[in-house]
């Protein structure tokens, strides 16, 4: 299988991003061409480490870098500033410089965790991207989103700061649980509803394929998500305008998170009810066709995601998600942005949405438990 590849353009703090199946033993290779030989630290979590620590310490080693690797617990729960001051103390114990790097081996929690890191110690130091999740590779790991969580909100703490390069290893995705990988087809299909069509078509079409961990489809799948996000943060690295189409079915998606206490919804599961949601709302409010939300829903459906949240209470866990998405960082002056659709391919953001019309829409989401 060929690797692909495909640039971020961003000035001086332009990166490539690597896409392919079996690449991971080109990581020190590839860091040769962008970063000298130093020390350097390889983050990942109790998951990642003990899969594929071992190779990418090896091919870093082989390649003339001093390597030493620490381990988070995995999950959510670790993306906090507990974590991040340990991270910092080993470092320091590492005797890291300010032309030492990092390498993020892991998903979402460990690039964000690790990018936040970087961009902080010793006022930024070098960061690499190695995704180890779906979500991560079309997603997380590329336009320089880096954060901890506060116990009042996700992602409240961070820096924009881009990494020197992203090494996304198709192969690495065989290990992820039928959960992880369905969350990340959450982001996949974001990108066909906002920006491409014939991409949505294309994965009407080849969901099954993907699902099944075929490589060809998957790397294609990836590469036209990198290329995507790619085009929009070369346009908006700071998410002033345009980037935040990116956040389609986000603003729900990170109450959901809340609420149910990082760790019942995955990310991407969050983000596919929060999807279905502002499809929703865009039927009332853009004219967004109810037969292209449906069509939408049967898409999350094969892909083994979930339509809807269980609550016990249904009007105290809507009362929730409302209150959560007030301390959104989207929320300008308590009014949440939302991300809406006109049509699959084309969306409009920053459109503010009477709480009264998501009051009313949420109920179909949220459904009360059946005991």
């Amino acid at each position: 299988m060929n690797t692909k590849k495909t640039r971020v353009h961003l000035g001086d703090r332009s990166y490539t991003i690597w896409i392919g199946s079996k690449i991971l033993p080109l990581i020190g290779e590839l860091c040769k061409e962008v970063l000298p030989p130093q020390n350097c630290v390889i983050v990942g979590d109790s998951n990642t480490l003990p899969l594929f620590g071992k190779e990418c310490e090896a091919s870093l080693a082989q390649a003339g870098y001093q390597v030493r690797s620490w381990q988070l617990p995995a999950g959510e729960s670790s993306k906090n500033l507990n974590s991040l001051g340990r991270l910092f103390d080993f470092l320091v114990e590492s005797k890291l410089e300010r032309i030492s790097f990092l390498v993020a081996l892991g998903g979402g929690v460990v690039g964000d965790l690790t990018g936040f890191a970087a961009a902080t110690y010793m006022r930024g130091i070098p960061f690499v991207q190695i995704p180890t999740t779906l979500l991560s590779q079309v997603d997380s790991s590329v336009g320089g989103k880096t954060a901890v969580n506060l116990p009042g909100g996700k992602n409240l703490v961070g820096a924009f700061y881009q990494p020197k390069l992203v090494l996304c290893d198709v192969n690495l995705l065989s290990s992820l649980p039928q959960k992880e990988l369905s969350g990340g087809l959450s982001e996949v299909i974001k990108y066909g509803v906002i920006l491409d069509t014939e991409f949505f078509g294309w994965l009407e079409d080849h969901l099954q394929g993907i699902l099944n961990l075929d490589a060809e489809l998957m790397a294609e799948a990836v590469r036209r998500c990198c290329e995507l996000k790619a085009a929009v943060t070369s346009d908006d690295e700071r998410e002033s305008g345009r980037r935040a189409i990116l956040n389609f079915g986000h603003t729900l998606a990170h109450a959901i998170e809340q609420v149910y206490h990082y760790g019942t919804y995955s990310h991407g599961e969050a983000v596919a009810v929060g999807q279905l949601v502002a499809c929703r709302l865009s039927e009332t409010l853009l004219g967004f066709p109810r037969t292209e939300t449906e069509r939408f829903a049967n898409l999350l459906k094969k892909a083994k995601l979930p339509v809807a949240v269980p609550a016990e209470d249904v009007q105290a866990t809507i009362d929730q998600l409302i209150s959560a998405t007030q301390r959104d960082k989207k929320t300008l002056e308590g009014d949440p942005k939302f991300v809406l659709a006109e049509k699959i391919g084309k969306v409009v953001f920053g459109y503010s949405v009477p709480q009264k019309l998501l009051r009313d829409t949420l109920p179909e989401f949220v459904r009360k438990i059946e005991k």
